[in-house]
């Protein structure tokens, strides 16, 4: 019976990543987990089956339960000093530094990739400007940190023996950073969690209401976002285009960026804040479709849409060109502007395009949690066969 370790970042929230790690756990109970830092609260932790975690010095440093990105310069030592010399087999799921942990060459390392270090590479020059960084001491500072962080990724790329891409836009992403190439394996997502809710049985919207005065507004009655809020995911673009077609906007989610969001908004948009899963899939369900404006490395929320028979209309660039099929379960506006997403907006409205809620929710079980668990265990079945023989 091989031993295994799997190797997260940070444990704070049950988001894209963590699902990644919850299913792997379920594939391999008995593994160990390891984590920067762990600071998930006690109702959250069901997902990683109660486990104790083995946590870095980070999660003991001052202000690291609220600030611990803060602490990035010291996360590459930090994840090298997990002592993993008992384990025959590491997962490490990664999008910042959990690929780096140090192994020895009878050992198999196998990393699923979210993203390689996103702020680090192609979103240096986005990120300094969004953060007032673009010059003086702390932006001078912050760029020799993301150059020392960029010579570490390069340098710890060789740990890996085998690499997963969460699509086929981050395996393309690995090669041109790392040179190695990855086996694409979708994230799982939750397409049966809307089975249990029947839109039949949604009421209609009464005449004059808007998205905020009522929760039982018919499918033909808005549009929604669910969003955090962070400069990338272009919650500001949706709002703009929102403005500019006056038809009933939902944003549902919150981050640094509400305050200025909601000043940006007219008042056909309406902002729910951040909500419980149950009110998620009940707008969800009975919007019009769902708005995805950002450049993401997979996406979960387009494919959660069309789990709920809901036609998304997403930026073509990123994970969610591979996940909305054009014209058949969605439309895909070819450039981040307003004036692009405008046009979409108003081809879905115009009913000139009809989505099939079968066909929606087909497309949406190719990336199902079965498929997932299938994919991956087979995928290590097999690598771990080679390692064994290549001895």
């Amino acid at each position: 019976m091989k031993k295994i370790a799997v190797v997260h970042e940070w444990l704070t929230s049950h988001a894209g990543s963590e699902k990644v790690v919850e299913q792997i756990l379920k594939i391999y109970p008995n593994a160990d987990l390891y984590s920067l830092v762990d600071f998930l609260p006690e109702n959250l932790r069901e997902f990683i089956q109660y486990k104790t975690v083995t946590t870095s010095f980070i999660q003991n440093l001052p202000f690291a339960k609220r600030h611990f990105r803060s602490y990035l310069p010291l996360m590459p030592l930090a994840i090298e000093q997990f002592v993993l010399s008992d384990y025959d087999l590491i997962i490490s799921s990664h999008h910042a530094v959990a690929k780096g942990v140090l192994t020895r060459p009878d050992q198999l390392h196998i990393s699923y990739v979210h993203t390689p270090l996103r702020y680090g590479w192609e979103l240096q020059h986005q990120y300094l400007q969004q953060a007032n960084l673009a010059s003086g001491f702390k932006g001078g500072l912050t760029r020799a940190i993301l150059h020392y962080m960029r010579l570490w990724d390069i340098a710890s790329a060789n740990r890996v023996d085998y690499y997963l891409a969460n699509s086929r836009y981050v395996a393309r992403r690995i090669e041109k950073t790392y040179r190695r190439t990855a086996k694409v394996i979708y994230p799982p997502v939750d397409t049966r969690r809307f089975e249990s809710t029947s839109k039949q049985n949604m009421p209609d919207k009464s005449p004059g209401q808007s998205p905020c005065q009522s929760p039982c507004q018919s499918k033909d009655g808005f549009y929604l976002v669910v969003s955090r809020f962070v400069p990338y995911k272009r919650v500001d673009l949706a709002i703009a285009a929102f403005n500019q077609l006056g038809l009933p906007l939902v944003i549902i989610g919150d981050g640094a960026s509400g305050k200025a969001l909601r000043k940006l908004a007219a008042p056909n948009i309406c902002f729910l804040g951040k909500q419980p899963d149950s009110v998620v899939e009940d707008y969800m369900q009975r919007c019009r479709g769902l708005i995805f404006p950002p450049e993401e490395d997979f996406g979960i929320t387009p494919v959660e849409a069309q789990a709920a028979g809901v036609p998304v209309i997403a930026y073509a660039k990123g994970g969610q060109a591979e996940t909305v099929l054009h014209e058949q379960t969605g439309l895909l506006f070819s450039e981040q502007t307003v004036e692009s997403l405008v046009h979409s907006v108003k081809r879905l409205h115009s009913g000139v395009d009809q989505f099939d809620s079968d066909r929606l929710k087909a497309n949406a079980e190719r990336f199902s949690v079965a498929r997932f668990k299938t994919q991956f265990k087979n995928f290590v079945d097999h690598a771990w066969m080679q390692s064994r023989e290549s001895r």
